[in-house]
Formats: structure tokens, sequence, C-alpha cells
């Protein structure tokens, strides 16, 4: 019989090995055999990509939004336009990164929603509309079961950086102006279709998903290197009179140095904790 603290070991250093030194484009060689006999529950996963998210939204909101508008670069909702000289929103480089994650193997999803969103099609309804009602008075994850979706995880989405607020309290389109700093401003939703996940798999998603975030953050670079001044892409973050942004590599280890130990917590700590479950039968 295998022992499962070499499991452990092996995992953690095979995961270790990825977050911390090289971040390869392939998966770190590992026994297959002994990873596969490790179960890992999908709360676990969902608590890891949530961290993984949180770390990625929090660095581009403060260091890319907020350090590029001093710098003076600009950000908006219509970054996309081809003749217009922006980036996105940190809700929309969300949306980047979610629309990458569904173009790779992993089933899985991610959407971010609100009571109170600038954009109507943000708007929960539902099913989601009671777990979010759950998830501000407890400003806890929310853990569901769906028969569309599988296995639903509801975490705050909390104004963390002062670029957040003030973008929501000035937009004129948006439905609350009064918003405060680490208000839950709204809900990232998580979902995928199996209770567990084998070790593989799990490293497999989190490979998938730190990919997609950087895969979201050269999207924007793409764009940026298109702008009539010129902004300088390397090692250093935007400031006050540096119009210069990171280049993917600096991005994603940044993320990865915020997110490393959440992720391998999660490989065998007990995540389920962090929900309060909700019955959806019974609240409708």
């Amino acid at each position: 019989m295998i022992n499962p603290n070499v499991i452990v070991v092996s995992l953690f250093s095979c995961l270790a090995v990825y977050l911390f030194v090289t971040a390869p484009p392939e998966l770190p060689d590992t026994n297959e055999a002994m990873a596969q006999d490790r179960v890992v529950d999908v709360s676990n996963m969902f608590s890891a990509m949530n961290a993984i998210n949180d770390a990625a939204r929090r660095i581009y909101t403060s260091r890319i939004v907020g350090g590029g508008k001093e710098a003076g670069l600009a950000f908006g909702e219509d970054w996309a336009d081809p003749l217009v000289e922006k980036g996105p929103l940190p809700a929309l480089f969300t949306r980047l990164v979610a629309a990458r994650m569904e173009t790779k193997p992993p089933q899985l999803g991610l959407y971010l929603g609100s009571d109170k969103p600038i954009n109507k099609s943000n708007l929960f309804s539902g099913p989601q509309a009671i777990a979010f009602s759950q998830l501000k008075a407890t400003e806890a994850g929310v853990y569901l079961k769906s028969d569309d979706a599988g296995f639903v995880a509801m975490y705050p989405d909390v104004a963390s950086a002062k670029p957040c607020v003030s973008c929501h309290n000035e937009h004129a389109d948006s439905p609350k102006t009064n918003w405060k700093l680490n208000e839950v401003m709204g809900a990232t939703t998580w979902t995928y279709p199996k209770a567990a996940l084998g070790s593989v798999e799990y490293l497999e998603v989190t490979e998938a998903f730190y990919a997609s975030v950087r895969e979201a953050y050269q999207i924007y670079l793409d764009k940026a290197a298109g702008f009539q001044d010129d902004v300088i892409v390397g090692d250093a973050w935007p400031e006050k009179g540096k119009m210069v942004l990171p280049d993917a590599d600096t991005f994603i280890a940044e993320v990865q140095a915020e997110s490393a130990a959440m992720v391998l917590n999660d490989l065998v700590l007990d995540a389920s904790a962090e929900f309060k479950s909700i019955d959806l039968e019974a609240a409708l």
C-alpha cells in the first residue's frame, strides 16, 4: 500500500517547483500512479482558483490600473475598440481570464456578478440572487449544487483597492455611487461538473488557470503595443512619470508569489469550512 505521506510530499514538491521556480508551459513530470491516489474535493479546487483570481485581480487593479492611470494610461469599457487607446477595467480583465479558460480542456467556469452591476448583463437573478443574498449577509463563500452547472461556489468580490471604488462611484451607469473600500461589491462564481478531482487533474486545472491569467494580460500588452505614445514593456511597473508595463512573465510571477501558498494548502487541506451551503430548493 502506498504511504499517503509520500504522496503528499511528492505532490507538494511537484507543485512547488511549478509555482515557485520555473513555471514551465507543461506540467512537471510526476509519478501519476502516486498522484492519482490522492483525491481532492472540488471545494479545495474552488478555493485555490479563487485565490489565484483574487491575486490577479488585486495586482491588476492596484498596480496596472492604479499605477497606470498615474503614468498617463487609460482604462475603460470601450478598450477593445481598435481606435481607442485604453486597457480593460478590472472586471473586464476577469472576463478576459474567464474567456481564455473556456478555450482550455478543464471544465472550470468563472463568472462575475452583482446585485448592483454597472453592466446589467451581470445582474444576479433567480438562484444566483438567493445565494448572493446569503453571501452578503455572512460575507462568507456559498457552496451549492446546480442541475445545470454542477458544483458551484460563490465568493465575495470585495472592493480591495481604491480604483475599484472610484471607478464604480464615478461611472455614469452605476446604480450605486457610495461604494466604500472593502465593501462586498459582487461575487465571483465558479462552476465545475465533478465533486472531486484526482491530483493530476488538480494540477492541470491550476496550470490552465495561471495560463489563462497570463494570456489575458498579454492581450492587454498587445493592445498597448499599438498606442501612439510608446509604452516600455519590461520588468518595471507603471507609476507617476513612468509609462511602463511589466511583461507577462513578470506579471504572472507576481500573481504566483501571492497565491502559491494557498494553492499548495488546498491540495491537502479541507476547504469546505470556508463555505456556507445553501439548499436552493428550500429557498426558492
